[in-house]
């Protein structure tokens, strides 16, 4: 029998989830999303679970969507591609809106939907060699489901150069935007989540959860989950995204940018 691809532990009333594809650098895979969103409703509705670690096994936390099943794209349905959207769309939604505090314990690289998994928690602590990024629109996808988080800890002119560039940063320049809230070395990460749970706990249940369901009144965002999905969805549907996801996985350049290596090779 294989090994769960999401690892579930309870320990001093905390639930620490471990995405555990570490030859697949934990993505984003359907069967993945599918188990997390059952293991995180799980420890939601357990009594004895008072806060919720979600974090990686292996070197990185999460490189986004899975591959393989990327490359599905070029012959996926529209049902299929709005069906995977709708899924990872509520799962971010039910960690996001969860009364229970949620801390994201980033063990490595968390870029495209594993940098979105972390930002709908509320906490987040990083090891000193983890890297964060949105590099949707290099292969012509947009990170919508994730941008009203990334506003929420960064603000705009961060956030917009990190979705518009799709760079990719540090763990140092993540906290000092306020992506993350500490950068611990590796052996004290876990630890450190631990640590951030049992001082939630001093709260009392009713009044974390009422504090969380005013958090998000307070920065309710403008476009809904379903809108969010939508746009996120819609570019697999076409030309530019099927031409920036071959060109990637041919390992050459975007469509948009052929005609910029070509004119440079030829200056020189």
């Amino acid at each position: 029998m294989s090994e769960p691809i999401v690892l579930s532990a309870v320990r001093d009333h905390t639930a620490t989830l471990t995405l555990n594809r570490p030859d697949k650098r934990n993505a984003l895979s359907r069967q993945l999303i599918a188990e997390l969103t059952a293991a995180f409703a799980a420890a939601d509705a357990d009594p004895a679970v008072r806060t919720i670690i979600i974090t990686g096994h292996g070197p990185a936390f999460c490189a986004g969507m899975d591959l393989d099943e990327l490359r599905g794209t070029f012959t996926a349905t529209k049902d299929q591609i709005w069906d995977d959207a709708q899924k990872l769309s509520a799962l971010y939604e039910r960690i996001y809106k969860s009364d229970k505090p949620t801390i994201a314990a980033v063990n490595g690289t968390a870029v495209a939907g594993g940098a979105g998994l972390m930002t709908v928690c509320d906490f987040a602590v990083a090891v000193p060699t983890a890297k964060f990024g949105y590099p949707e629109v290099r292969r012509g996808l947009v990170a919508a489901m994730v941008l009203p988080h990334l506003l929420r800890h960064v603000g705009e002119r961060a956030a917009r150069w990190m979705l518009l560039t799709g760079e990719l940063i540090d763990a140092e320049e993540a906290m000092r935007i306020g992506l993350v809230n500490a950068v611990v070395p590796a052996e004290e990460l876990l630890p450190t989540a631990l640590a951030w749970g049992r001082a939630c706990h001093e709260g009392g249940p009713e009044a974390l959860a009422t504090t969380k369901r005013l958090l998000r009144d307070c920065s309710r965002q403008v476009l809904g989950v379903e809108e969010l999905a939508k746009a996120s969805a819609e570019p697999r549907l076409g030309a530019e995204c099927h031409g920036g996801l071959k060109a990637f996985f041919e390992k050459r350049p975007a469509p948009w940018n052929e005609t910029k290596v070509l004119a440079t090779d030829k200056h020189e």
